[in-house]
């Protein structure tokens, strides 16, 4: 309460005593001592009132100690296992747990990681990946605020995600590495990393390097095989020693079929060689017949023809080639899909070309677009003219069913300038994005798909594409969401397939460390998106003829199963209903590689490189005692006492309003008893 309220208040006190003199002794006609009660009366009553009208706060304080927290979090991955430390693993985290110092000085708070990070329940070590980088990433920022030394139970070995050596240095707590596994280093070869295209062309030679890796100080000899089946189609020897511990090698094979081909990278063991898995890799390449070729026709330079190219030329599928309307003209019918970027009365006769034979088209309008040559040249779509234009966000139709639309958050994304003024389809079509208008979606059409007499066809209303696509990065660090999207677009449109009641999305093979999902849409006899349906795959092993079958899940509008984890091999499979006769079928390869059997050792020097950079220490598994007394006897980490300040305000003390009202009926009662009213 500050100095201005408490002179306010004596005023109060002042103003009530002198009011209440004033109406029981001034010109009073009572003679008793009863007055001054009624005098004490008046004023608490008149006193209360006014005190609530200046209504004044109180601050109170209550005090707290705050311990400060202990993460723990262990390394809950399949290398953990393989360099047999798992129990070791256990036996550490039991004892932080339960130590009497450790509980009393911290509150401690554990966690298990590998490609995720979750609350320690139970440790398996069976995670097919590791991200030690996104687990201190997310303690750097839910601790941040607080005091809450990091130690971390891992061999340092990690196989997915950013270098946690790097993320750890923006981490602005003490880390506390506990190494799982031993310093012993033992010769070995291993294939670091192979690089190779995911798909080739019939009869073409496609590029593989290899990088071989030997850790070991005598000088050995050994020799690189690639094989395809039962053949040796690539060797080559190879001497290391202490000096030379790597060695790139490059070559380059032929394509001689259509399909999934898999090959085995293989470097022969040495005679004491501890651990084999490394020797080998297997890769896979699909060889496919011919590329889709897309022409992007342009008038003028904008940003949006260099994100388009770049994203759909990520699929090595695809081909783009920017062209102007004059240098198409001629060979319209050497693409599969035209994209028409902001077409305006230099576009006429090429409009006309392609409405002649039959082309697919992908219409991308903006501030410069002649929508008067648009509706002028076709029947399928009016845009109202108004010359204005306008900024408008995408709001994705989850309904959407010609293909499955997913990993893209459309409502961060910046918002495209287009035309002022509605789009009419007049032909069957689906609205793949809607216009949105500062949160609120409209009926607008931002991007639909239509197909009519034979064709396919999209329109964009919008221009700046190029700034989704950065969104996208920034989103994720990566183009590729913004990539697939726009892909699956394309081949959409490039393709004459007819439309089906079951779509699906898969890849052609998988390496032994990916996520193997596969989505589904299904569809009712009217093509509208059914979400109540029920549908199951069923799974066939080629290799073992073993058949499994498991029920789909609608997940984000899609229908959605997840195969992580099973064996390696040749699989068919069928999506079926499970009371329609309606199915769709697609074979896959699954690649046998386990990325966290690659590792011999822990990886000592980074796991302390990290601990010496956040002021903190390392130990190995077997120094549990000298971790605790570390962090009981460190004087960084003690107790804090803190206080709550709670402000009240008089008017919420429903006492004072309790005296007001029983000094008034008092008062009341006095006088009526009285005689006096």
């Amino acid at each position: 309460m500050n100095n201005l309220t408490i002179i306010y208040i004596t005023i109060a006190a002042i103003t009530a005593l002198l009011l209440a003199l004033f109406q029981y002794l001034y010109k009073s006609k009572l003679k008793s001592n009863l007055k001054y009660v009624l005098i004490a009366l008046r004023a608490i009553s008149i006193f209360g009132i006014l005190v609530l009208l200046i209504n004044p706060k109180f601050e109170s304080f209550t005090y707290f100690d705050e311990k400060p927290t202990l993460v723990v979090a262990v390394d809950n991955s399949e290398s953990v296992s393989y360099l047999n430390q798992d129990e070791k693993a256990r036996e550490v985290v039991n004892a932080l747990n339960t130590n009497s110092a450790l509980k009393d000085r911290f509150d401690i708070q554990t966690y298990r990681f590998g490609k995720t990070v979750n609350t320690l329940d139970s440790l398996n070590f069976n995670e097919r990946q590791s991200n030690m980088a996104l687990a201190l990433k997310q303690f750097g920022e839910v601790y941040a605020n607080q005091t809450a030394p990091i130690v971390v139970l891992s061999d340092g070995n990690q196989t997915y995600g950013s270098d946690y050596s790097y993320i750890a240095k923006g981490v602005k707590q003490p880390i506390y590495p506990i190494i799982l596994g031993d310093s012993t280093v033992h010769s070995d070869l291993s294939i670091k990393q192979l690089n190779v295209n995911r798909y080739v062309y019939l009869k073409n030679k496609f590029p593989v390097e290899i990088i071989a890796n030997y850790s070991g100080t005598e000088a050995i000899n050994t020799e690189l095989k690639i094989w395809s089946g039962n053949s040796v189609v690539f060797r080559k020897n190879l001497q290391f020693n202490a000096s030379k511990s790597s060695e790139i090698v490059s070559t380059a094979l032929m394509a001689n079929s259509v399909g999934v081909k898999t090959y085995r990278v293989e470097l022969v063991a040495l005679d004491n060689e501890k651990n084999k898995v490394n020797n080998i890799k297997n890769f896979g390449v699909e060889v496919i017949d011919q590329k889709t070729n897309v022409a992007l026709v342009y008038d003028r330079l904008h940003p949006d023809l260099g994100a388009l190219k770049k994203a759909i030329e990520s699929n090595e599928q695809s081909s783009v080639s920017i062209l102007s309307p004059k240098d198409v003209l001629n060979k319209v019918s050497d693409f599969q899909l035209i994209i028409l970027y902001q077409p305006n009365n230099n576009f006429k006769s090429l409009l006309k070309e392609i409405k002649a034979q039959k082309i697919n088209t992908f219409i991308i309008s903006g501030a410069t677009t002649s929508w008067s040559l648009l509706n002028q040249t076709q029947t399928y779509f009016k845009q109202a003219i108004t010359n204005q234009t306008e900024n408008f966000q995408p709001s994705l139709n989850r309904n959407y069913g010609t293909f499955i639309v997913e990993n893209l958050d459309f409502n961060s994304f910046p918002p495209l300038i287009s035309e002022f003024g509605a789009l009419q389809i007049s032909v069957p079509h689906e609205t793949l994005l809607y216009k949105s208008v500062n949160g609120i979606t409209t009926e607008d059409i931002l991007l639909a798909t239509f197909e009519v007499d034979a064709t396919k066809h999209a329109i964009l209303n919008g221009e700046d594409i190029w700034r989704w696509r950065a969104q996208s990065f920034l989103n994720t660090n990566s183009f590729s969401n913004f990539d697939e999207f726009i892909n699956k677009l394309v081949q959409y449109l490039s393709s004459n397939k007819k439309r089906t009641r079951i779509n699906i999305d898969y890849k052609s093979f998988y390496n032994g460390n990916d996520d193997v999902i596969i989505s589904a849409q299904y569809f009712n006899k009217n093509f509208e998106f059914d979400n109540s349906a029920s549908l199951r795959i069923e799974l066939k092993n080629k290799d073992n003829q073993s058949v499994r079958e498991v029920p789909l899940l609608l997940t984000n509008g899609n229908y959605t199963v997840d195969l992580s984890g099973i064996n390696a091999g040749l699989y068919d499979f069928t999506i079926k209903h499970n009371t329609e006769s309606v199915s769709a079928s697609g074979s896959f390869r699954i690649l046998e590689y386990n990325v966290e059997q690659q590792f011999l050792n822990a990886d000592i020097s980074k796991l302390k490189s990290i601990a010496a950079h956040s002021n903190g220490a390392a130990y190995f598994s077997t120094q549990t005692k000298d971790i605790i007394n570390a962090l009981v006897s460190d004087n960084r980490y003690k107790t804090i006492q803190k206080s709550t300040k709670n402000i009240v305000s008089l008017i919420d003390w429903k006492y004072l309003l309790g005296l007001i009202a029983l000094s008034l009926f008092i008062e009341w009662f006095i006088r009526k008893y009285n005689g006096l009213i």
